[in-house]
C-alpha cells in the first residue's frame, strides 16, 4: 500500500470511532450515526416553520438546526458596491465545501463552528463563535440543501416544502413574495422596491432553474407549509422509529428497545458513572429495571374482556397473561425480582447459577425452577447481556425443561451486539427486551462503554470502591 495513503485511511477509520480515556489506555468504539434531515424550498416558503415544528415535537431528543444562510460568502468590498446585483439564490452564492465539512464532522460526531452571516453587512463573522454540538437528529435548513449531490448523500430524509398545493405554483410565488416582501423589510432593513427588483432578476430565476428542480430528489414534498400538521406529525412518527430502531433490530426483529427519553438518558449516565455511589446506582438502577420490565410485560398475550366501570359505562379492556413467571440468572438477576414482584403480584421465581469456565464455557451449578415451568410463559432476569454465553446456557435449560423458545423473554438493561448475535442466532423465537445496546466487549468480554460489575457495584460488593 502507498504510505501516503496510510495516514489518510487511519484518519478515515478513526472518525468512525470514539476514544474513552482511562487507566491509561484508550478504548475505541463505534459512534451512533445521528439522523440528517434535509429541508428545502424556495424562498419564504415556511421551512423554518417547518423545521420548529419538527423540533418542537422531539422535545425528548438532542436536535441542532444548522442553516444553509449561514454559510453566504462575505462579499468583497467592490461587490457590496453593486450588492443589487449579486444573485443570493444561485449555489455559487454559498460556501458549499465549508457547509459539506461541517456537517460531515457533526455526522461523525464532532462539535463544529458555525459562520454568523449578517444580512446587512453581508459579512460573516466567527466571533463570536456558533458552536454546534453533535445530536441525534441533525436538520440542514435552505433553499438548496437539496441541490448538490454530496450533501444529499449525507441527509437520512430529504423535504421539501411547498408553500401552495402540488397544483398551484403560481400561488406558491405569490404568497412566498409576499413574505419575502415582510421579512426583507422587517429584518433586513431593505426597500420594497429593492425586494421586488431582486426578486424579478434574480429569485424567481434561480428558483426556477436550481430549487425546483431538486424537488424531484426529495423524500417528501409537504403543500402548504407548516399549515400541514398531519404531514408534520408523520414525518416526526417516522423520526422517531428510525431513531429508536438499532441497526441490530433490522437484523434481528425479536429484539425490543425501549423508547428512549432524557430521563432514560440521564440515568444510564448515573449508572455507568464510576463515580456515582452505591446509593444512587441502586436508586437508579431499579428505576430503569422497573422500566424495562414493564416493557417487556408488553409482549406477553392478552385476553379482550369488557367490563362496567363505576361510572355504569362500558370500558373494552384487556386481561394480562396470568401463566407467567421469572428466572433470575445469579446474582445480578436477583437485582431484578423486587421489580418484577411489583409488577406481578405473587409471581413465582427460579434461579439459575451459572459458572464461567474461561472465555466460552459455562457449566450449570445450581437451578431451582416451578416445577410447572413447561406451561407458563417466562421473563430470564440478567441486567447485561455481554458475551451470551450464560444466556444460551440459561436458555437451554429452560427448553430442556419444556419451556417453549416463543414463551421466553430476556430482559436486561444493557446488552452488546455479540451478546445479541449469540442469542439470536441460536434461539430466534425467544425475545430480547433492552434499554441500550452498548458498541463492543473489550478482551476481557466486558461490555464498552458498560457499567462495569454490575452485582458488585448493585449489592455493594465492589472490591475496589468508586472514587
Amino acid at each position: 500500500m502507498d504510505s501516503k495513503l496510510v495516514p489518510a485511511l487511519t484518519e478515515s477509520i478513526n472518525d468512525h470511532f470514539s476514544e474513552i480515556q482511562g487507566n491509561g489506555s484508550k478504548v475505541q468504539f463505534p459512534l451512533k450515526q445521528p439522523f440528517i434531515i434535509g429541508v428545502a424550498g424556495g424562498t419564504a416558503s415556511g421551512k423554518t416553520t417547518v423545521c420548529d415544528m419538527i423540533i418542537a415535537q422531539l422535545h425528548d431528543q438532542r436536535v441542532v438546526l444548522v442553516n444553509q444562510d449561514s454559510f453566504y460568502h462575505t462579499l468583497s468590498d467592490d461587490t457590496l458596491k453593486q450588492v443589487h446585483e449579486y444573485n443570493f439564490d444561485h449555489p455559487d452564492a454559498f460556501d458549499t465545501e465549508l457547509l459539506l465539512s461541517c456537517m460531515e464532522k457533526l455526522k461523525l460526531g464532532r462539535p463544529v463552528s458555525i459562520p454568523n452571516y449578517d444580512f446587512k453587512s453581508h459579512k460573516s463573522y466567527m466571533v463570536p463563535e456558533q458552536k454546534v454540538n453533535p445530536s441525534d437528529v441533525i436538520i440542514l435548513e435552505g433553499i438548496l440543501v437539496l441541490h448538490d449531490p454530496r450533501a444529499r448523500d449525507l441527509m437520512n430524509m430529504k423535504i421539501f416544502v411547498n408553500t401552495g398545493s402540488f397544483i398551484s405554483n403560481f400561488l406558491d410565488s405569490d404568497v412566498r413574495l409576499a413574505r419575502r416582501i415582510q421579512r426583507d423589510t422587517v429584518e433586513r432593513g431593505r426597500n420594497i422596491k429593492s425586494v421586488l427588483d431582486q426578486y424579478a432578476k434574480f429569485v424567481k430565476p434561480s428558483f426556477d432553474e436550481y430549487i425546483l428542480p431538486s424537488k424531484k430528489y426529495a423524500d417528501i414534498i409537504i403543500p402548504r407549509g407548516g399549515d400541514n400538521d398531519v404531514a408534520i406529525d408523520l414525518i416526526v412518527q417516522h423520526i422517531r422509529t428510525k431513531l429508536g430502531q438499532h441497526d441490530l433490530c433490522k437484523i434481528y426483529p425479536n429484539v425490543y428497545i425501549i423508547h428512549s427519553t432524557f430521563q432514560i438518558r440521564g440515568m444510564h449516565t448515573l449508572i455507568r458513572d464510576v463515580k456515582t455511589t452505591k446509593h444512587d446506582f441502586v436508586f437508579y438502577a431499579d428505576r430503569l429495571i422497573r422500566l424495562v420490565v414493564e416493557h417487556g410485560l408488553g409482549h406477553l398475550p392478552f385476553t379482550e374482556k369488557q367490563i362496567i366501570t363505576p361510572t355504569e359505562s362500558i370500558y373494552s379492556g384487556v386481561l394480562f397473561c396470568r401463566r407467567l413467571c421469572g428466572v433470575s440468572i445469579i446474582r445480578s438477576g436477583e437485582s431484578m425480582e423486587n421489580a418484577l414482584r411489583a409488577c406481578c403480584k405473587g409471581i413465582k421465581i427460579g434461579k439459575i447459577l451459572i459458572h464461567g469456565e474461561g472465555n466460552n464455557g459455562r457449566q450449570l451449578i445450581y437451578e431451582k425452577l416451578p416445577e410447572d415451568i413447561s406451561s407458563r410463559h417466562v421473563l430470564l432476569l440478567d441486567p447485561v447481556l455481554a458475551s451470551g454465553n450464560s444466556a444460551v446456557k440459561a436458555i437451554s435449560l429452560l427448553i430442556s425443561k419444556g419451556v417453549a423458545e416463543s414463551k421466553i423473554i430476556f430482559l436486561n438493561l444493557i446488552a452488546s451486539p455479540e451478546g445479541i448475535h449469540a442469542v439470536c442466532k441460536k434461539f430466534p423465537e425467544l425475545k430480547i427486551v433492552t434499554s441500550e445496546i452498548d458498541f463492543s466487549l473489550n478482551k476481557e468480554l466486558r461490555v464498552i462503554p458498560g457499567m462495569g460489575e454490575f452485582g458488585d457495584r448493585y449489592f455493594g460488593t465492589d472490591i475496589v470502591p468508586p472514587p
